[in-house]
């Protein structure tokens, strides 16, 4: 079962995955996508929240709360004509702020579907919160989407390798990616 966080007027929270060619996105392109996508999405009834986005593959992560995801679809249409190649129905964590002082990075673990729950991850982000400091991270929030059984993290640090030590000594949850990532929003 899906429990997705419910937000203001049923809406709910969505990660929407594009997938690009790889080394032909720009973070100031996605930017400019961005800015289109803000300026349709009150018709669609739609709150772009945040996005992230690796260069060098060419994937791009949009954060955002709707009521269903068709109208996500919709506002990307209408705004730009790029279309995501996924849309998840997510449950968030508690964010913790940004440092600033350290590289973004996004890791994905792909659990299979029906066998992650929120509350899992929810204990999973605590024991990370507990050694990360260990290897110089700051995890600063998660999603899940429990159907599929897919986990995004987003943490800050030196590096990948100090991601993946972090989630391997608190759970042993080893990411099946790790995306270097530039955010806005």
């Amino acid at each position: 079962m899906d429990t997705s966080h419910q937000y203001r007027g049923g809406k709910q929270l969505f990660i929407d995955v594009h997938r690009l060619e790889p080394g032909k996105v720009t973070y100031e392109a996605v930017a400019g996508a961005h800015a289109k996508d803000l300026a349709v999405q009150g018709k669609y009834n739609i709150q772009f929240l945040k996005y992230w986005v690796d260069e060098d593959k060419g994937l791009v992560y949009c954060l955002s709360s709707s009521g269903d995801s068709g109208s996500i679809r919709k506002t990307h249409a209408e705004a730009h004509g790029l279309l995501p190649d996924h849309i998840y129905p997510v449950t968030d964590g508690m964010e913790a702020a940004l440092k600033g002082n350290k590289n973004l990075f996004l890791d994905i673990h792909y659990l299979g579907a029906g066998k992650v729950s929120a509350k899992d991850v929810a204990g999973a982000h605590e024991k990370d919160l507990e050694v990360q400091q260990k290897h110089g991270v700051n995890f600063i929030n998660y999603w899940v989407n429990e159907k599929e059984g897919v986990v995004m993290c987003l943490s800050e640090a030196t590096d990948s390798t100090s991601v993946i030590r972090t989630h391997k000594e608190a759970h042993g949850l080893i990411p099946s990616s790790v995306l270097k990532v530039k955010q806005g929003e």
